[in-house]
């Protein structure tokens, strides 16, 4: 059953964040961001070369909260958006037609090698990240609740994909990478799986209760005035840089409060600081930066975690942190645990 004692909220995301480790190992921080994602109402993309738990990560999270329903969705370039969505299949015994959900009807979707889809199914799925409804055959269907998509695409092939759109890019909460386990984890991976997956014994620890908790959490977070009006300047500063096209959108600024927000959670606090802002930046706002060419042709050759801390910097440059500590400015209620 849910909680709804006071301190609980961290509680809840400490379960759940063990309990997805003991499958997904050395990788707390990204889950974090995933689990922020959800905590969110958002969405994560994983761009990361193959077999590097992504499916398994999406499992877990899925496995770990009681009554969560999960579906894959392996994309291809003959994918339909129907095969998403689903459709109505006319029924000759009731001689009427009825409607197949399609796996998008779940509360943990993984989308695996998204850009391997054309757009038009893309498009449907865009619908689905941004509205949390579908609509088929003229009728809108609401979708689950919570509801995460979590996409994947392989950095390294390009041969017979699709991009994605900004549109869509921008609709993912974060983007980041889970890559490979250090060397005494991959072991330890290697001696778990002896005797089968650890999918297999992984038991819920929280349910869909808990989860609208963790979101009650996040809204109920504190953001000094100071730190939202940063929040404002710093996205704004990506669109002012001259390596950038365009830069952040507004939608950005309201990720990068709201994931903030329920960063502060994660790590037992009712009150956000600089600190958990300058964490998220890459994750939550990069993606939605269309960068110029000639930027693009200058850094090929240093790798994109270069790029985005010499971003992160050029932007802090602009909208310096606030300079005031944030623990002396925040209400005496703000300060104890969620």
């Amino acid at each position: 059953m849910g909680t709804d004692e006071p301190g609980s909220a961290h509680d809840v995301a400490e379960r759940f964040l063990d309990n997805i480790e003991t499958v997904v190992h050395d990788k707390r921080e990204e889950i974090k961001l995933v689990v922020a994602a959800l905590m969110c109402g958002g969405h994560a993309l994983l761009e990361d070369v193959p077999g590097t738990a992504k499916t398994v990560l999406a499992r877990a999270i899925a496995q770990s909260i009681r009554g969560a329903q999960s579906s894959r969705i392996q994309c291809t370039p003959d994918l339909q958006p129907t095969d998403v969505t689903g459709l109505s299949i006319f029924n000759q015994r009731e001689r009427d037609f009825e409607f197949r959900p399609g796996p998008v009807f779940a509360n943990i979707v993984l989308v695996d090698e998204i850009n391997r889809a054309m757009p038009k199914t893309q498009s449907a799925l865009l619908e689905a990240m941004a509205e949390q409804q579908v609509t088929v055959d003229g009728e809108t269907r609401r979708l689950d609740d919570p509801f995460l998509v979590m996409a994947t695409q392989n950095p390294i092939e390009y041969e017979g994909t699709f991009p994605l759109p900004e549109a869509q890019l921008d609709r993912f909460f974060v983007k980041t990478t889970l890559g490979y386990p250090g060397a005494d984890h991959e072991a330890q991976i290697v001696q778990e799986q002896l005797g089968g997956h650890p999918l297999e014994r992984l038991e819920p620890v929280i349910d869909l209760d808990d989860v609208m908790l963790l979101r009650r959490a996040v809204a109920d977070a504190f953001v000094h005035e100071a730190v939202a009006r940063w929040i404002v300047d710093l996205v704004r500063a990506t669109r002012g840089l001259d390596i950038v096209a365009i830069g952040s959108s507004v939608r950005g600024t309201l990720a990068l409060n709201r994931a903030a927000r329920a960063w502060a959670v994660l790590h037992a606090r009712r009150y956000v600081t600089p600190e958990d802002v300058e964490q998220l930046f890459v994750p939550v706002l990069l993606h939605r930066i269309l960068f110029r060419p000639s930027f693009l042709a200058e850094i090929r050759d240093h790798g994109w975690e270069t790029a985005a801390e010499l971003v992160r910097e050029r932007c802090l440059e602009v909208a310096p942190k606030p300079g005031f500590d944030i623990d002396l400015d925040v209400p005496a209620a703000a300060t104890s645990s969620p």
